[in-house]
């Protein structure tokens, strides 16, 4: 029975505006034992207007969070996390903050694809003179990303970006909805399968295991309508006969009523697939625990 949810977010990230305490008691009302916050941290995330997104307070979010752990340690385990999203130039500066602080979990994930085509790369053109160097990015989740481009080309550039990413920077525990583009594809996961991106997605998972990450199942794919996790069963069982054996669950909540979503279905995929245990990470060690 899947007890921990690792994966959720509060209004100390951009796209959240729940309370932490509200997220910690949420989890508790549902009989967690365990979760840990992920607030975003994502350098040099593209906004039209030159807004500053995803780059977390991180002193106020720590100092938050040891508050409230203390507060309801004798209801719920409270751990401490971020989500890095990767880019293979920022790897020092995410090193930075992994070293900085003492985090129990570290999310890595890909949010950005480079791509000078995006629009809002041209708008920064047209507003700047010029576009510095890897500053701007395109992010699937923005309806315009898909416009004039062919799904399985954009999946197919989403999945490098997995292996460019660990190659570049390896301090974090694990990778997350690693077919996060999926969610926001014109069709969704209609016709969408691991065989027509085996060799990229092959390298991808492999570059996982052979670097001793665990792979996120994240239920927020559940919610998206695509009947399966984030990645879907097919993905994870290819994990499997590859000889992956780590896995994390987080729903991904920004949300109360979204934490440890549709956790019995992923269970019940898990264990069909041959998955008997996840993992759960305190002080970045791994604990093992029984599906």
């Amino acid at each position: 029975m899947i007890t921990s949810d690792i994966h959720m977010h509060s209004s100390f990230s951009s796209d959240s505006e729940s309370p932490m305490e509200s997220m910690i008691q949420g989890a508790a009302a549902r009989g967690l034992k365990t979760i840990c916050f992920t607030e975003h941290l994502d350098y040099e995330y593209p906004s039209a207007d030159g807004t500053v997104l995803f780059e977390v307070d991180m002193a106020a979010y720590e100092k938050k969070l040891f508050e409230l752990k203390n507060k309801y340690k004798n209801d719920i385990e409270v751990l401490f996390g971020i989500e890095f999203g990767l880019l293979p130039h920022l790897a020092d500066r995410y090193a930075a903050v992994a070293d900085a602080h003492d985090f129990d979990f570290i999310i890595g994930s890909s949010h950005l694809i480079p791509a000078p085509w995006y629009k809002k790369d041209l708008e920064y053109i047209r507003e700047h003179g010029s576009a510095p160097k890897d500053m701007i990015h395109g992010d699937p989740y923005e309806t315009e990303f898909w416009e004039g481009r062919a799904v399985e080309d954009i999946c197919d550039k989403y999945f490098q970006t997995i292996v460019n990413n660990i190659a570049a920077y390896q301090n974090f525990d694990t990778y997350a909805h690693i077919d996060y583009l999926i969610r926001y594809a014109p069709k969704k996961n209609k016709g969408y399968t691991y065989e027509k991106h085996a060799a990229v997605l092959d390298k991808a998972l492999n570059t996982i295991i052979e670097h001793d990450l665990a792979l996120e199942v994240n239920t927020a794919g559940y919610k998206y309508g695509l009947g399966q996790p984030n990645p879907q069963a097919d993905i994870l069982k290819r994990y499997l006969e590859l000889g992956g054996e780590k896995i994390t669950i987080g729903a991904d909540a920004h949300k109360p009523e979204h934490i440890a979503y549709d956790f019995k279905k992923a269970e019940e995929l898990l264990k069909t697939l041959g998955f008997k245990y996840y993992t759960v990470f305190k002080k970045r060690q791994p604990v093992m625990l029984p599906l």
